[in-house]
């Protein structure tokens, strides 16, 4: 399996490429544990905000933090190389954080996209953005699937 994450180092050099060669860059952020219709729908339609679509995907600590000791489910290199193997995923890159504040701050995207569920208010970096004269947006979900449904679904299954 190639290794389908970017360095911030690298990505930076490319997002200086696409800036000066006037690509619309879109970002959005996510911790993508078992990938589903509803993540693939989402990414796709992020992609069509822009040029480019980059992902900050949630390092296996970040969504350690974030969703409990039990996750991620399926660990972060073969969560990046699944979504870096979509049409509409251009890069990924990794990040340890909770948010993805730091990575919003160097990479400064022109569009930031996260879904439905998020109020614009309170999207994290929608400030950076706003201020460099970009824009923030959400993307409603058109389907109810969650990564968090998928697990309860399988684990009630063997309950049974």
């Amino acid at each position: 399996m190639k290794n389908a994450l970017i360095s911030i180092d690298e990505l930076l050099i490319i997002r200086n490429y696409l800036k000066q060669n006037n690509k619309k860059v879109v970002f959005t952020n996510g911790c993508f544990d078992i990938l589903h219709a509803g993540h693939v729908d989402y990414l796709t339609k992020a992609k069509e905000c822009g040029d480019v679509l980059i992902i900050g995907l949630n390092s296996d600590k970040s969504v350690r933090e974030i969703k409990g000791k039990k996750r991620p489910i399926v660990t972060q290199e073969e969560r990046a190389y699944i979504l870096n193997n979509l049409k509409c995923v251009d890069y990924v890159v990794l990040f340890d954080e909770p948010t993805p504040k730091q990575l919003i701050e160097k990479i400064i995207p022109d569009v930031l996209i996260k879904g439905g569920d998020w109020a614009i208010e309170n999207i994290v970096g929608r400030d950076i953005v706003v201020a460099n004269g970009g824009e923030v947006k959400n993307i409603q979900f058109i389907t109810s699937q969650s990564t968090t449904n998928i697990i309860k679904k399988v684990l009630d299954s063997y309950n049974e």
